[in-house]
């Protein structure tokens, strides 16, 4: 067993994990690995072979795109701690249109909260979902029946609200971000290297793949963001003998009022809300659904907490919370609930 530090930057690079000075891990690591899990294989057939040439100066070869796939798989990598203070592994799921990258090394080059929680104790498991990143995509309009939709910047800039509608602009030092927005905005540009294509027709093979990965690693915790809001909550309604505890950061929709929240109730949940909802007519909207929910839920005494992080006092969050400068302070809440609600040993 060594020290997470110890190891070559070369190794902690290829998993994610920040190497800048004074973040080197205070646990240490028994493991570090990932896998592919979920997905179905399928037959495609009668598709035109084409003649290509894959590098410049080779022969021209077929490529006959007939023939068996695989479809449906999410990827996910973990770290496993030796001596874990967290009674259940964590599982960090990204939101739409991103990847695991969310919850790894900031815009900024700082820690994000991947490092954050295995300081805290966590085994944690970050996880590219079906169709982003290393899960890898596939055919349209063969397979994924509608076409990839790609985010601009400016649809991030104001949705994510970094800064108010009608803000963002193509020069950096004209964009005009919110009063008080804490996301390190000289780091937007680079925020936006992550931004990879999404598809909107996928969400069963997503919700699919989740599962399975629920029924591989837990019982666990999950920690959701965004568009992963959805299937945190599908995912604890499938297994609520298996999720111990789901923390929604920002969730764009919920179950609704008839699902069967019953099943659910005694599963410890917190929704984290971030500040400048009010000013923006899409998360104005977009919050309703988790309102609804945890009000349906704590009104038959589930256990479920509800944070708008303003009326905490604090202030200057936008969407992507867990990048802001203060992101360590937002961590600190979620894992002082963990340990609240008995998920820590």
């Amino acid at each position: 067993m060594r020290r997470l530090a110890a190891i070559a930057p070369a190794l902690l690079g290829a998993v994610g994990l920040a190497t800048n000075a004074g973040t080197a891990l205070a646990a240490d690591v028994k493991e570090i690995g990932s896998f592919h899990i979920g997905g179905e294989q399928l037959t495609l057939q009668g598709l035109p072979i084409k003649e290509l040439v894959y590098t410049a100066g080779g022969p021209p070869t077929k490529m006959d795109p007939n023939g068996d796939f695989h479809t449906g798989q999410m990827y996910v990598q973990y770290v496993k701690l030796a001596n874990p203070k967290a009674r259940y592994p964590l599982l960090l799921w990204h939101g739409g249109g991103l990847t695991g990258v969310t919850w790894e090394t900031k815009p900024d080059g700082k820690p994000g909260w991947q490092m954050y929680f295995i300081n805290a104790g966590h085994d944690v498991y970050v996880s590219d979902a079906v169709e982003r990143g290393r899960a890898s995509w596939s055919r349209f309009p063969e397979v994924y029946t509608s076409e990839p939709v790609f985010r601009t910047k400016k649809e991030a800039w104001e949705a994510f609200r970094i800064g108010p509608d009608g803000s963002y602009t193509t020069d950096p030092a004209q964009r005009k971000a919110h009063a008080g927005q804490l996301f390190p905005i000289a780091a937007f540009d680079v925020f936006a290297m992550q931004s990879v294509p999404r598809w909107v027709s996928n969400d069963a093979k997503t919700q699919a793949a989740y599962n399975a990965l629920v029924a591989k690693v837990c019982p666990c915790v999950i920690v959701v963001h965004s568009q992963g809001g959805n299937f945190g909550f599908n995912a604890a309604l499938a297994a609520p003998d298996k999720v111990k505890g789901l923390i929604v950061v920002e969730p764009s929709g919920a179950p609704p009022e008839t699902a069967n929240l019953a099943s659910v109730k005694d599963v410890p949940q917190l929704i984290v809300w971030g500040d400048y909802i009010p000013q923006s007519e899409l998360w104005t909207k977009l919050s309703q659904a988790s309102l609804k929910y945890h009000k349906a839920l704590a009104g038959m005494g589930g256990k479920v907490d509800l944070v708008s992080l303003p009326e905490k006092g604090i202030k200057g969050n936008g969407h992507m919370l867990m990048m802001d400068t203060n992101s360590d302070q937002v961590a600190d809440l979620v894992q002082k609930w963990m340990s609240d609600r008995g998920l820590m040993k």
